[in-house]
Formats: structure tokens, C-alpha cells, sequence
């Protein structure tokens, strides 16, 4: 068990915790929440014993391993799937035995340092550690090349993987859904809710933290508050609670007036002294209730467009991708990522763009973004079209050296050279009352960007955005660094704009909110998506587990699974002995799963029968004319609704079973 009992923290002048109390149990999953700034961070370093309590007391299990996703940008020519599998400490430190003991000669002491390396998992690390980059969506062409040939992004979801590897008893993790698109969120969701250990997750992602954390710990004025449940739960019991708070504070100033203004009309008569005097004491006594002090919140909105053309834009056999390099070859084609588009956008419209990671989401934003030119058809754009474009690398476009009004002035300037400007407020004290509503307030004006956090960064994007008042918004990721309030604003902000919103995002409560009908890229093309998000997270969860298939078929054919390329352990698993015992383990792991085998065919067979059910129903429903009749046709087609719901979750979680034991 964790334990935080009365604990003080400090990060220079800044007080983090003052006197704050929480207990932990082993095996929980506990989301942290808070605004940006609250100290959720300053409490892991606290736990993983970078940050040391300035008092109070503190206690970790000693003999606890502990996990956590390095934050530094990996350097290194080894192969992916070698960086993944040094995560494993435990493997490692049986590899160095083994190393050990063979050079010691000692036949007693490599007889056990083989034991122990099979033990630590030497025989399947390899596979383990490509489910992992598998599933963090790399391809399966690329589980082997150096962790230098990847982008940044790319590069901390192989330090993500190597947090997974670790063999661990409490494990960290801050904003891990950071650099995942929707299909690697899906799986990293499925992945920590069969880990075994206790979690501290910290994450702005609503839906995330609904799926993978049982409790919720609120940092909140240098207290904690420790709510039983997901996110979705403690808003609901917070809501309770300032209710409650609320109530008892107005209850108190009443009695307290009441008390004040007996005081203060007999305290100087002789008869009453005695009573004045009791209520003075009572006063002093009584335990004052603080007064409910909501954060603000943050909420801006996306003014009227100057006009909607419709439609905003037709694409005929487009193709997309990426002219050859300069450095290429004279005649080098230009790589296409998506082809034969024949699509319109219309206003109005919100269309969310799902798609497997590198299928070319991103590729399809740019171009209608104009960030690239299409490599052939037509793209024919409405008159007066004015898009605004976040992209996933918006932040890094921003000047480091100046500061948000030195950005909106700017701006004006290019709208004005461009001859786009409309109705926008441009003298510099307009500016700085449209930065205050962005929470650009006082001196933040005039802060560098180059020391504002992320979130501080995106909110000045978007400032920036709205101020152009487009009719076409382009979002490609655009909560990556936002809080929840700041999510949630953008949420509303985006469901009363009255333009074409297109929007890509991992945030399926974002996506949820705003998008009315989705595309899908695929496949080298562009299609609508019947169905909702949940089957699309089915959709994602099978291209998964054929991923995985794949690695494991891949994996069948080398014989060596560690790590290291050291012969000798791997011809000792290849003696009779192992070969009977691997054997035996196969068939006890068969064994095994016919029980989850026989409840995931009597699952499928109940889906069929209520699938077929429903389908009756729905269809009675139109033909129904007695309201009885009616009434009990809905009743029960609702609880249809609700009973496949619980077997579509039972089906994934036994097809993870089975998958997760047979990888």
C-alpha cells in the first residue's frame, strides 16, 4: 500500500502539498486529476523518488518494482525490437548471470543462470517486445529498423513500450496517449486493463481514463481527495459534493449572522451580557466551512463566418502523398499515400476521419489544408473559402522568441497582404481583449512562447484560428496538449460553429461530441465508415491481433528469442527435456482456454439470437399501430440495446484473453 499521511511538498517557493493524506491499495487503477499546474507531476517525481517529502509522511513497499515511461528522446542505432526488450530489467540482469556464470566455468551456477533466464521470459521475449511496437501502431516491416530512423513522436512511444516491458509493481504513467493516434490508444487501453499491478495514470483524456482507472485522486489547493471510481464517477460525486458544500456554507453564514447580530444588540445590556457572551464563545469555537471556490472555467467560441460556399470543396480522382525528395534521382515518382478521391465536402458538414496509423489520415488533411499539392485530379475549392488549419505540428511553428501579441500582429499583417481580412478586430487593444479571452491575460501578453507549456502554446493556435473567423476548420489532433476544461470548451465551441468542421483526433469524447458522419482511410482510399466509434475500436482491435499474428508467424521461423545473440542459452531450451516441457506447456495452456473457448461461442451464439431479435423487433416496430403494442416492442428492443452492449464488451475481453495467451 501507498500512504500519504500528512505530507508537505515543495517545488522552490511553491507549495505542492500541504498536509496531504491518501492511501493507495496494491493492484488499483488510479487516474490523477487536476488543472495544469496543480502538481500532478511534482507528485511523480515524489513517488518515483526524484522529489522527497518536505513533511508529513510518506511510504512505498520497498521490495516494489516500479515503471515509468523515460521522458528523454532516445539515441541510439540498435534495432526497435532490442530497445523494447532492454526495458525488461529482470531479463537483462538473467542475461548478465548467464554471461557470468559461463565465463566462471561454474557448471552448477550455469545450470541455475539458465533457469533463471528461461524463467525471466528469455524464450518469448522477442515476440512480447514486437506486441508492443505492434500495438503502438509501428508496421511490421519497421520492428527491426534502428530507433534513430523514427521521428520524435515515434521514438517516445518505443519509450512507452519499453514502461510496458518492465516486469512491475506500481507503474507511472504521465499523458501516455500524448503521441498515440485512436487505433494505438485502443490497444494501450486493452493492454493496462489486463495489467496486474497498481497504476497511476495522469491524462487529460476523458474516455481513456473511463476505460483504465478505478479510483480517481483529485489534486486540488495542496490537498488530495481520493473518489472511488473512473473520471465519469468522481465528476458526478464532485458535483455532489460542492452541492453539499455549498449548502452547508450558506447554512453556516446564516447562523453565524444570526449569532453576530445577537451580539451586537445586547452585548452592552447588563441582562444580556451573559447570554452576548456565550455566543461570542460559540462563535470562536465553531469550525468555519470554506466557501465553494469553482475554477473558473474556460469557454470561447468561433464567430459567425463571413460566407459559407457550398460546397466548400470537390475533389475528382485526386491522389495524394508526397513529391519525390530534391536529393532523388531525375524521374523518381512521388510516393502516393491515397488515390482516386472523388469526394465533396459540404457546409455545414462535421465529418471525424478514422483510419489505421499510416494509411494516410494526415496525408488527406495537409492537401485539403494546402499544406500539399495533390499529385494528380482536380480539387476544386468554393469561393471564399478560408480554412483554418491546426496540425498535429502547429506548436512547432510558433516563434519561440516572441510573444502572443507579437503573433496576432503578425497575423494581421498576412491576412491583410492577402487580402482576406473581414470584419476582425486589428488595433493592438483588440488584440489583447482577443487574447484575454484565450486566458492571455495581464503580462502573458508579452511572456515568450518559447517558456509557456504546451497547453498554453495550443490555446494560442487556437487563438489564433478563430480570430481568422474560417469556414472550414482542418483539426488534425488538436487536444494533444489541451487540459480537460480546455477540451471541453473546444468541444462546445466546435458544436455551435455554424462552418465545416473535419476533424482527426484520438479524443473519442471530442470526436463523439462533435462529428456527425465518419471516413475512413484505407487501403489507399477514402469511404464512408457505417457504424459508430464502437466499432470502429472493433475494427482497430482486430487489425491488431492480424498484426500480431503476423509478427508471431515471422517469430516461428528464428529460433533464437533473446535479446542478446548468445547461442548458448538458446541450445540449452533446445535439449528433449525443454522440448517435453514446452510441449506439456502447450497442452496445459489448451487446456486451459476451452473454457473461455466454449463461453466465447455460447457469447457469439447469444449476440446471433439477440441480433436477429432486434432486427424482428425494429422491424414490427414500423407496422405496430396499438400504443401497448408499441410501448413493449421499445421496452424490450431497449433492453436488447443494453444486453448486447455487456456481450460485445465480454466478447472483446475473452478474444484479448485468448489472444494475450497465445501471443
Amino acid at each position: 500500500m501507498i500512504t500519504l499521511k500528512n505530507v508537505v511538498l515543495r517545488r522552490g517557493a511553491k507549495v505542492i502539498l500541504d498536509s496531504a493524506s491518501v492511501s493507495l491499495n496494491p493492484g488499483e487503477k488510479i487516474g490523477l486529476v487536476g488543472r495544469n499546474g496543480a502538481g500532478k507531476s511534482s507528485l511523480f517525481a515524489m513517488l518515483n523518488g526524484t522529489l522527497h517529502e518536505d513533511g508529513g509522511e510518506f511510504y512505498i513497499p520497498a521490495q516494489w518494482r516500479m515503471a515509468q515511461v523515460a521522458q528523454d528522446m532516445p539515441e541510439t542505432e540498435q534495432s526497435a525490437t532490442s530497445y523494447v526488450i532492454e526495458g525488461d530489467v529482470v531479463l537483462l540482469a538473467a542475461q548478465a548471470e548467464v554471461d557470468a556464470a559461463e565465463a566462471s566455468g561454474d557448471g552448477d551456477r550455469m545450470a541455475h543462470a539458465y533457469m533463471d533466464l528461461y524463467d525471466s521470459g528469455a524464450h518469448d521475449a522477442q515476440a512480447r517486445a514486437q506486441a508492443l511496437i505492434l500495438g503502438l501502431g509501428f508496421k511490421v516491416s519497421e520492428v527491426d529498423n534502428p530507433v534513430n530512423s523514427f521521428s520524435g513522436g515515434w521514438r517516445m512511444r518505443l519509450q512507452l513500450a519499453r514502461a510496458l516491458m518492465c516486469p512491475s509493481d506500481l507503474l507511472l504513467l504521465d499523458e501516455p496517449t500524448n503521441h498515440l493516434d485512436l487505433d494505438a490508444l485502443v490497444w494501450l487501453e486493452a493492454w493496462l486493463q489486463r495489467y496486474q499491478g497498481t497504476m497511476l495514470v495522469i491524462s487529460h483524456d476523458r474516455e481513456f481514463l473511463d476505460a483504465v482507472t478505478d479510483v480517481t485522486v483529485h489534486i486540488e489547493r495542496a490537498k488530495l481527495t481520493r473518489y472511488g471510481g473512473n473520471y465519469s464517477k468522481f465528476e458526478d460525486l464532485r458535483a455532489e459534493q460542492m452541492a453539499l458544500q455549498q449548502g452547508a456554507y450558506s447554512k453556516q453564514q446564516d447562523k453565524i449572522a444570526h449569532l453576530q447580530k445577537f451580539i451586537a444588540r445586547f452585548k452592552a445590556k447588563a441582562s444580556k451580557a451573559k447570554q452576548a457572551q456565550s455566543r461570542v464563545k460559540a462563535l470562536d469555537r465553531m469550525e468555519k466551512i470554506a466557501p465553494l471556490l469553482a475554477e473558473a472555467d474556460f469557454t470561447f467560441e468561433f464567430k459567425e463566418p463571413a460566407n459559407l460556399p457550398n460546397p466548400m470543396l470537390s475533389m475528382q480522382n485526386a491522389y495524394f502523398g508526397y513529391p519525390a525528395p530534391e536529393d532523388a534521382p531525375e524521374g523518381t515518382p512521388p510516393t502516393v499515400i491515397v488515390q482516386n478521391v472523388s469526394k465533396s465536402v459540404l457546409a455545414g458538414q462535421r465529418i471525424g476521419i478514422l483510419g489505421a496509423n499510416g494509411q494516410g489520415k494526415s496525408t488527406l488533411v495537409k492537401t485539403v489544408a494546402r499544406a500539399l499539392a495533390p499529385i494528380q485530379g482536380e480539387m476544386t475549392e468554393g469561393k471564399g473559402l478560408n480554412i483554418g488549419y491546426f496540425a498535429q505540428q502547429e506548436l512547432d511553428v510558433l516563434r519561440p522568441a516572441d510573444n502572443p501579441l507579437e503573433h496576432m500582429i503578425r497575423l494581421v499583417k498576412e491576412v491583410t497582404a492577402a487580402g482576406k481580412m473581414g470584419n476582425q478586430p486589428t488595433r493592438e487593444q483588440d488584440l489583447r481583449s482577443f487574447l484575454g479571452n484565450f486566458n492571455f491575460s495581464g503580462d502573458m501578453v508579452k511572456q515568450a512562447v518559447g517558456s509557456m507549456s504546451g497547453g498554453e502554446k495550443a490555446r494560442l493556435v487556437l487563438c489564433m484560428i478563430v480570430w481568422q473567423r474560417p469556414n472550414l476548420l482542418l483539426l488534425d489532433e488538436p487536444t494533444n496538449h489541451l487540459d480537460l476544461a480546455t477540451r471541453e470548451a473546444l468541444s462546445m465551441a466546435l458544436n455551435e460553429f455554424e462552418g465545416t468542421v473535419m476533424l482527426v483526433s484520438h479524443d473519442r469524447a471530442l470526436l463523439r461530441a462533435v462529428c456527425d458522419e465518419f471516413w475512413m482511410v484505407s487501403q489507399g482510399g477514402v469511404a464512408p465508415f457505417d457504424g459508430d466509434l464502437d466499432d470502429y475500436q472493433k475494427y482497430l482491435l482486430d487489425h491488431a491481433k492480424r498484426q500480431r499474428e503476423e509478427a508471431k508467424e515471422g517469430n516461428r521461423k528464428s529460433a533464437a528469442a533473446v535479446q542478446q545473440p548468445t547461442a548458448t542459452p538458446v541450445a540449452k531450451r533446445e535439449d528433449p527435456e525443454q522440448k517435453k516441457l514446452e510441449a506439456q506447456r502447450r497442452q496445459q495452456q489448451a487446456e486451459a482456454l476451452k473454457p473461455v473457448r466454449k463461453e466465447l461461442e455460447k457469447v457469439d451464439r447469444k449476440m446471433q439470437s439477440l441480433t436477429t431479435e432486434r432486427d424482428s423487433l425494429q422491424t414490427l416496430l414500423t407496422t405496430a399501430t396499438a400504443p401497448a403494442e408499441i410501448a413493449q416492442t421499445g421496452k424490450r428492443l431497449k433492453a436488447i440495446e443494453v444486453d448486447m452492449a455487456a456481450l460485445e464488451e465480454r466478447w472483446l475481453a475473452l478474444n484479448e484473453q485468448i489472444d494475450t495467451a497465445t501471443v
